[in-house]
């Protein structure tokens, strides 16, 4: 379940309020084009500035509209323990096929908080957990060992979705993890090196505009065909780069938005993306022969 091309999928607003029809359109949109699960809540779903009735909607509306035509892999993670255990237990009793659940962000706590900030979680429901490393964001950096303790104490906790950006820590979680336990690129630009390591897929934030292309690279690199892959991911790379000109989601809000799938709108603190970057991405996607 846990493999392939998983959307970190947009939260598209309209007057400030979320735009359900624009967030059926998508849901349908990554169905069709064969995209491996959907990631509702996550951090480029705007999650921070969701209030906790709309992340708990969010969540119902994807899973019924889905329909378990795909799994859903809610974002359940918070720098509060607390408020995380009720938003994972809210996702399992709607129906979610996972969650993911960030490191606490700010608090910057120890090995060991983070090691009972998740085992915390863990033992309060039963449905497979995900961990989401990404120090850029967070602040702290959830090490292999701490990864390894959860994995072999928590038996939900079945994988994690690594953006510290290092090849030589992402192997070295693969080497001390239980064979089962998946790691997830969290990083477009670094998704065929993951591959190459042993990782099984990636929590994209490009596949919001291109999943057919991300899952045909995962799909070319199971098949055996490297060069193929290796030719399609070069290819991408542009348009990956192009969605971090500025702050994530900014850039791929735009992207949506000149596609004509959603209204080009954020929540404070965060604002649309400026003339100059907007000219940029216009013609990565352009020659992309996307717009």
């Amino acid at each position: 379940m846990f493999k392939g091309s998983l959307v970190a999928i947009v939260t598209p607003f309209k007057d400030d309020k979320i735009d359900w029809d624009s967030f059926e359109k998508l849901i349908e949109f990554h169905i069709e084009k064969g995209t491996n699960a959907i990631v509702p809540c996550g951090t480029t779903g705007e999650s921070a500035t969701l209030s906790p009735e709309e992340h708990k909607k969010v969540i119902e509306f994807v899973v019924e509209k889905a329909a378990g035509r795909i799994p859903i892999v809610a974002g359940t993670g918070s720098n509060s323990t607390k408020e995380a255990i009720i938003l994972t237990k809210e996702a399992e009793e709607n129906g979610v096929d996972g969650c993911l659940l960030i490191a606490p962000y700010y608090n910057k706590p120890t090995q060991e908080g983070l090691f009972q900030h998740f085992s915390a979680v863990a033992k309060e429901v039963s449905i497979p957990l995900i961990l989401y490393n990404i120090p850029s964001r967070t602040g702290i950096n959830m090490l292999p060992s701490t990864v390894q303790r959860l994995a072999s104490e928590h038996k939900n906790i079945v994988g994690i979705k690594e953006a510290s950006g290092s090849l030589a820590q992402m192997q070295e979680i693969i080497r001390i993890c239980p064979s089962d336990f998946v790691l997830l690129s969290g990083d477009d630009a670094l998704l065929l090196p993951v591959l190459s390591i042993g990782g099984k897929g990636v929590i994209s934030v490009v596949a919001n505009i291109v999943p057919e292309r991300v899952v045909r690279i995962i799909e070319l690199f199971e098949k055996g065909d490297i060069e193929e892959a290796r030719k399609l991911n070069y290819e991408l790379l542009p348009l990956v780069n192009a969605m971090f000109y500025e702050t994530n989601p900014i850039p791929v809000k735009k992207a949506l938005a000149l596609m004509g799938m959603i209204n080009d709108q954020l929540r404070l603190p965060l604002v649309s993306m400026s003339d100059e970057n907007t000219a940029k991405l216009k013609e990565k996607m352009k020659s992309a022969g996307i717009i």
